[in-house]
């Protein structure tokens, strides 16, 4: 990666003093050389664990908040009937049209909306899957983030996400993410429109919960190929929940 491939410190300021929407346009062309990509190596493994007992055979899929589209390769592995990715961001579908050239039909293809109002029929897709999007939603938002998502899903369908094992407190990780979801909480208090993007809001049990209540019965599947902590314990699950 060049220098001129990164975004420079004045482009990511101008990002996080605009709305989440604004900042995601002006950081998209080059947001899949920052490291707020989900990596190669978690999509792999999330394909791997869909395929081997995460609920499939899927047909129709959905990426949730799909970005520039590096998700649509998990897709593409697991699903044998329509791919679709939905983002409420212009500059990041615009960066997406690369991933969704269609090397087999039907193709798949791209919508413009929000999470909250997904614009499909209901019961249109045996699988959602999302990457590294859960940030932008505020825990009193999840349920309603939830609903949608089952409102989409057939009986029986499965919402699908990785989610990695928090760091230990004593660890420098912990601390730096602490800092930087305070430092979100400073600036939104002082500046508008807000930019929610917080690390440490989604804890799994919550999660768990949130989506029982929903509707769904929910099981954790260890990504063992993304490693395991010094306690033996996977560094990262993938979130299976399917809907009743």
């Amino acid at each position: 990666m060049t220098t001129s491939q990164r975004p420079t410190l004045p482009e990511l300021a101008r990002q996080a003093l605009s709305s989440v929407q604004r900042g995601y346009d002006l950081l998209a062309p080059k947001f899949d050389h920052t490291h707020y990509r989900t990596p190669d190596p978690v999509l792999e493994a999330t394909a791997a664990a869909l395929r081997t007992g995460g609920g499939g055979p899927f047909g129709d899929g959905l990426d949730l908040c799909c970005g520039t589209g590096a998700g649509l390769r998990v897709l593409r592995a697991v699903c044998t009937d329509r791919a679709v990715g939905v983002d409420f961001s212009a500059g990041m579908l615009a960066e997406a049209e690369p991933a969704f050239a269609a090397p087999r039909p039907p193709a798949p293809y791209r919508v413009r909306a929000n999470a909250h109002a997904l614009p499909f029929r209901r019961a249109a897709f045996d699988l959602v899957v999302s990457f590294g999007a859960f940030g932008h939603f505020l825990p009193s938002e999840r349920p309603y983030l939830f609903e949608e998502v089952r409102e989409v899903l057939r009986d029986g369908g499965t919402f699908a996400f990785p989610m990695a094992a928090p760091p230990r407190p004593w660890t420098a990780a912990y601390w730096s993410l602490l800092a930087f979801d305070a430092a979100m909480r400073v600036r939104n208090a002082a500046w508008r429109p807000p930019f929610v993007m917080y690390y440490r809001t989604w804890p799994l049990a919550d999660v768990r919960d949130d989506l029982g209540r929903t509707g769904f019965d929910v099981a954790l599947r260890p990504l063992p190929e993304l490693g395991h902590r010094n306690d033996g314990s996977p560094r990262c699950r993938l979130v299976v929940a399917t809907k009743r």
